[in-house]
């Protein structure tokens, strides 16, 4: 099959799930094409099934903001034509599904036919689809594929009750390679950060107000005062600089580590014992079946797909929104040692649900049930 992804090439949920995605077709044979602005993040090319395909945007006198849609467009019509692909599988409804949607309408002048399917992840539903000026183009591009899934029961069910969908919704959840994330025995991470034996809390996220980020910091507070504790941060993005600011006020910054972006990111988790998602909009939660999946138990919010995602009780807890002191609560008793090494177990049983080999043949069975359908 030759497959094309279009993606965010960033370090957000949506960019590693298609890039994930299309690493491991690569390896059952396929010819997978990933389309994006830029590289992403996570992919390299060790696989000879695997090619990218830059969007380029130029930026007119005429314009005042470059029109990369226009620019995406055209690239998918010439890939397409060129690479002559079976499919094409879209991440995010705007402006990837729109374009691609345009895309199959000048192909099929040239007489030919391209199947879509679209994958909603969370925030172009949750977040920009709140938006009118977007709402439209959003519903028409959801209900104008061929195939649409979503990473969540959750997220499906905000989709059906925020739009006019006519469409049938396939939920796919995300996945994990438990081969990159696990737990290992090498702990040299934890012991440069850890030198006095504390626990080693993490939390790893894009740094925007929806992430919660502040009540990270404060439930690290509470456990630290009562459990020795260090705090690993990773990611960047527009709210670290008042983090930062916030951890050196309230705890200490010797106790609180800021990382940054960065790629070996399982080297990290492998050593961790517990990890906070706070968030208040989590479709999925895949740093959180990144944390289970090295065996580490979660504490999180109980919104979107997190409580579908952790067993509450026995992978970690979820909590109320904005709940600093049950949080604090479930979390030292998490630590405690008498439960830590069950909820430890726990937490990779879990992950091994949402195994890349368990998941990514749906995707593959959606594929060729569109395409049978479709051509």
């Amino acid at each position: 099959m030759k497959i094309g992804i279009v993606c965010y090439p960033t370090y957000g949920g949506s960019g590693v799930v298609a890039t994930e995605l299309g690493k491991e077709l690569s390896n059952k044979g396929n010819k997978v094409h990933f389309i994006s602005y830029a590289v992403p993040a996570r992919l390299n090319f060790h696989n000879e099934n695997l090619f990218y395909h830059e969007v380029g945007v130029k930026n007119y006198p005429l314009f005042e903001f470059p029109p990369y849609e226009l620019s995406l467009t055209s690239k998918l019509v010439e890939i397409v034509q060129y690479e002559k692909l079976d499919i094409l599988h879209v991440h995010y409804a705007i402006p990837h599904a729109s374009s691609a949607l345009l895309a199959k309408k000048i192909l099929s002048s040239y007489g030919v036919t391209i199947p879509i399917i679209t994958t909603l992840h969370g925030t172009d539903i949750t977040l920009i689809g709140n938006d009118p000026t977007v709402r439209p183009v959003i519903n028409y591009s959801i209900n104008e594929s061929d195939g649409v899934t979503a990473v969540s029961e959750s997220l499906k069910k905000d989709t059906l009750d925020n739009f006019d969908i006519k469409i049938d919704i396939q939920v796919i959840p995300n996945f994990i390679n438990l081969k990159r994330f696990k737990k290992s025995n090498d702990n040299e991470f934890k012991n440069k950060i850890c030198k006095n034996d504390e626990k080693l809390i993490l939390h790893t996220s894009n740094f925007r107000k929806v992430k919660r980020i502040q009540d990270v910091i404060n439930v690290f507070c509470k456990i630290n005062k009562n459990i020795p504790s260090k705090l690993v941060m990773i990611g960047d993005g527009p709210e670290r600089p008042n983090i930062e600011s916030l951890a050196r006020a309230t705890c200490s910054l010797k106790d609180v580590t800021f990382l940054g972006n960065i790629d070996n990111v399982e080297d990290v988790l492998s050593n961790g014992d517990l990890f906070l998602l706070p968030s208040e909009k989590e479709s999925f939660g895949l740093s959180a079946l990144e944390a289970m999946s090295s065996s580490i138990p979660v504490i999180s919010s109980n919104i979107g797909g997190l409580p579908e995602l952790i067993v509450d009780g026995k992978s970690g807890f979820c909590c109320n929104l904005g709940d600093i002191n049950d949080m604090s609560k479930k979390s030292l008793f998490v630590l405690d040692d008498s439960n830590l090494q069950k909820f430890k177990d726990n937490a990779l049983i879990r992950a091994k649900k949402y195994s890349i080999e368990n998941i990514v043949p749906d995707y593959v069975k959606f594929y060729n049930n569109i395409i049978d359908e479709k051509t």
